[in-house]
């Protein structure tokens, strides 16, 4: 057990954001499958900005590493260039 307010209260704040960014983590995972299992061109060059925001979003609120989205985006960039 804690033995200070502060380690108190960091538990608390800790727990809050793990949940929070839990949340985002697990949308963000549900957007990438949805866009990967695409296999329409227009509706994958629909998804993909909404999809790219949505990484770039969480990389600055540091949910994710920003080169993690980068790597991701270019991965993503190429399946949607691979679609016929």
């Amino acid at each position: 057990m804690a033995n200070h307010k502060s380690a108190l209260k960091r538990i608390r704040q800790s727990e809050s954001r793990r949940l929070h960014n839990k949340y985002y983590v697990k949308t963000m995972r549900n957007s990438l499958t949805k866009l990967r299992s695409t296999t329409d061109k227009e509706e994958a060059k629909e998804l993909y900005p909404k999809v790219s925001s949505l990484l770039d979003r969480l990389a600055r609120r540091n949910v994710i590493h920003k080169n993690k989205a980068a790597n991701i985006k270019s991965s993503l960039t190429k399946h949607v260039n691979s679609l016929g």
